[in-house]
């Protein structure tokens, strides 16, 4: 019998009751200390070796339903995230960070909760959830944005515990009904979420490493430059476009930043995927971070034989475009030769 299937049938025979909203599951959730697309398949690959319930939450993260394993492989589901730890690092030298805990919302936190490179569990025993949860900033809570931590915030409701202990008709004053309910359900650390599984999302992406700490955001943009006329360039080659682009920026201290938008509309025009970047970057108010790599991907891609452009009567934009068109054949026909803007010469590029 296979691994998978063995995990499959375990799954079937059911959860047992559990705390914290949950119904007696083992849940993982794993992120790569590595960062990159190359590490992201494998982290992938390594959970689907234990379970077959496994979500991928791309670029660098994915949650496993282990409660069928555990019986397999005779371990409980800490074991099984040491295990993944050791497989990823010994096979494909991939670090990870796993959070272990009864529903999706804990096991996250828990692997947020420190640096990157361990496996952090929270108890299903009585009050293990709650004491995890006590003093922690409300801000933690998957779920609450700046706007709603600063709302929570101003009416003294700045930890997970003073949420938690606020009576539910005064949260659902400040927040509306349905988030109220929601945020403080879980910060009594109940999350019902199931761990659905699904294929990685069709998406292609490119990373830049920066030789040391970059602090100068001109630095930083034309780095972004060079990645979305390397995903432009790709995606043009296979007929594609993209519906988002995600950014993602790693610290000095290997903590990492990723912001997601919906693109205008589906294109795989330099320009529009590079002023996305633009965007998503300076969202991030970054004037004294120090930046180590910038990684773009392209997500949500279709056919665009099958997707519209918006036409333009601006002469400069259609000459952009047209002028894209030789530089991709000129591309397709001298792989080796780099074309481009002028102001990418001499930086070099790496994709996955």
């Amino acid at each position: 019998m296979k691994l998978g299937e063995a995990g499959a049938e375990a799954a079937e025979a059911g959860p047992e009751p559990g705390e914290g909203g949950a119904v007696g599951r083992q849940v993982l959730y794993v992120c790569t200390a590595a960062g990159g697309p190359a590490a992201f398949d494998v982290l992938l690959s390594v959970l689907r070796d234990i379970t077959p319930v496994v979500e991928a939450l791309p670029p660098d993260a994915a949650l496993a339903d282990v409660t069928g394993s555990t019986r397999y492989f005779g371990r409980d589901a800490a074991g099984l995230g040491a295990l993944i730890r050791v497989r990823a690092l010994a096979r494909y030298d991939v670090d990870c960070t796993v959070g272990v805990a009864a529903n999706p919302l804990l096991a996250r936190m828990a692997a947020h909760d420190g640096p990157p490179g361990a496996v952090r569990a929270v108890g299903g025993g009585p009050g293990e959830a709650a004491a995890f949860l006590d003093g922690k900033p409300v801000g933690a809570l998957h779920g609450v944005g700046p706007k709603t931590a600063r709302t929570l915030c101003d009416y003294g409701l700045d930890t997970v515990d003073r949420l938690a202990a606020a009576p539910l008709p005064t949260v659902q004053r400040l927040l509306g009904a349905r988030l109220g309910r929601l945020l403080r359900d879980r910060a009594h650390g109940a999350d019902p979420t199931p761990v659905s599984p699904n294929a990685p999302a069709r998406s292609v992406g490119a990373d830049h490493r920066f030789d040391r700490p970059e602090l100068d955001p001109g630095r930083r943009h034309r780095a972004l430059l060079a990645l979305a006329a390397e995903l432009g360039l790709r995606l043009r080659a296979d007929d594609q476009v993209a519906r988002g682009l995600t950014l993602t920026v790693r610290y000095a201290d290997r903590s990492a930043t990723t912001r997601t938008r919906a693109l205008p509309e589906p294109t795989a025009h330099t320009p529009a995927l590079a002023t996305a970047a633009y965007a998503l970057h300076d969202a991030l108010r970054l004037q004294r971070a120090r930046v180590t790599a910038v990684a773009l991907r392209a997500e949500d891609l279709t056919g665009a034989a099958g997707t519209g452009r918006q036409l333009t009567f601006d002469p400069r934009a259609e000459n952009i475009r047209r002028a894209e068109s030789v530089t991709d054949r000129i591309a397709a026909r001298w792989p080796g030769l780099l074309v481009g803007p002028a102001s990418l010469a001499g930086l070099p590029r790496r994709s996955a």
